[in-house]
């Protein structure tokens, strides 16, 4: 679910000053975009909602939540957007985060 070798990469790449603020900054953004899906009506912006997350999601290493959005970010660009599982990626978000959190002062 955590790519925790990524999580170290980052760290490094940041600094360990910095690196809470990264991870602030990372779960303040997502969770705005977050916030979107669950209220969404309208998916003509899934596409590049899902494509934002993933990224994000990669550079944090929240690997499985990465996954589901690109999955879902393909079927939007194919014209499939109402195919797409928007709750299981919500899910699997606040799973990730929940990990993530509690996994975290464990692993530096």
């Amino acid at each position: 679910m955590i790519d925790w070798p990524r999580v170290k990469e980052l760290r490094e790449e940041v600094g360990a000053e910095d690196f809470g603020e990264v991870v602030d900054l990372f779960l303040e953004e997502v969770e705005e975009v977050i916030g979107k899906l669950s209220k969404l009506s309208d998916r003509t912006q899934l596409e590049q909602d899902l494509h934002f997350l993933k990224g994000s999601a990669l550079s944090l290493g929240f690997q499985g939540f990465s996954s589901l959005c690109q999955d879902g970010e393909r079927k939007s660009a194919q014209g499939s957007a109402d195919t797409v599982d928007v709750p299981a990626i919500i899910a699997t978000y606040q799973s990730s985060k929940a990990t993530f959190i509690n996994e975290l002062p464990n692993r530096f």
